[in-house]
């Protein structure tokens, strides 16, 4: 009996959890991952806004002339309404990325929909006025209902992600591998904080002075740096 219900436990927690998130990392299946223009790329900046990083981040996409989508902590949006509005004001796409740094895996829907994903979208709208409609689960992690039940956020997921929440990666790394695996149509994973759980608290400062680098050699490549709901 013991074994038929353990086996029982873990049948729920692979249909709820782990075959939707591995459909969605390997297919694309109900996710948005990754563009069809060869000139375009998305940056796209999770976690934030943070009182320290953002401001430097929008300072360094200001001066290369870059336009990024940044998926904000309905928390923080809430901690540093300013930031918020200077990330809309300079033209940059919001979208949601819970309200804490929570697993979907760990939260019922309707938990995920009235504690996190509308009360976000409140606070955000709140504050610039206009609603969003992009979502990024933490992680990346989705439930099967997460597929069905938010028809009004498009989820975003990427195609790149370059382990930046590790000042070892971003000191060592983190340049070279953004130089090598950015092409036409990427989606980039990449954070300007580093207050989650797994993330180094200095990695963004690391991350910032890779990108500033990186930045001027892929315009080099004729590629056009573009928001999620700009790319094709």
């Amino acid at each position: 009996m013991f074994n038929y219900l353990i086996g029982g436990i873990l049948c729920i927690a692979a249909l709820y959890m782990f075959i939707p998130s591995l459909i969605s990392r390997m297919t694309g299946w109900g996710v948005f991952r990754k563009g069809k223009g060869k000139g375009e790329v998305a940056f796209t900046f999770d976690d934030g806004p943070h009182p320290e990083y953002t401001p430097k981040l929008l300072d360094l996409l200001e001066r290369h002339q870059v336009k990024a989508t940044f998926f904000v902590l309905g928390s923080q949006a809430e901690r540093y309404p300013e930031l918020v509005r200077r990330i809309d004001r300079e033209g940059h796409q919001i979208g949601i990325h819970n309200y804490c740094h929570t697993s979907n895996w760990l939260m019922l829907p309707k938990t995920i929909r009235s504690e996190h994903l509308d009360r976000s979208a409140d606070i955000i709208e709140g504050i610039v006025g206009t609603r969003p409609d992009h979502y990024r689960p933490p992680w990346g992690l989705m439930n099967m209902f997460d597929y069905f039940r938010y028809k009004e956020y498009r989820i975003a997921l990427w195609s790149i992600t370059a382990g930046d929440w590790s000042s070892r990666v971003c000191q060592t790394r983190l340049q070279s591998k953004l130089l090598e695996q950015i092409t036409g149509g990427s989606v980039v994973l990449l954070h300007d904080s580093g207050e989650t759980v797994g993330a180094d608290s200095q990695a963004p400062q690391f991350m910032l002075e890779a990108l500033d680098e990186v930045l001027p050699q892929l315009k080099t490549r004729h590629l056009r740096f573009v928001r999620l709901d700009e790319m094709a």
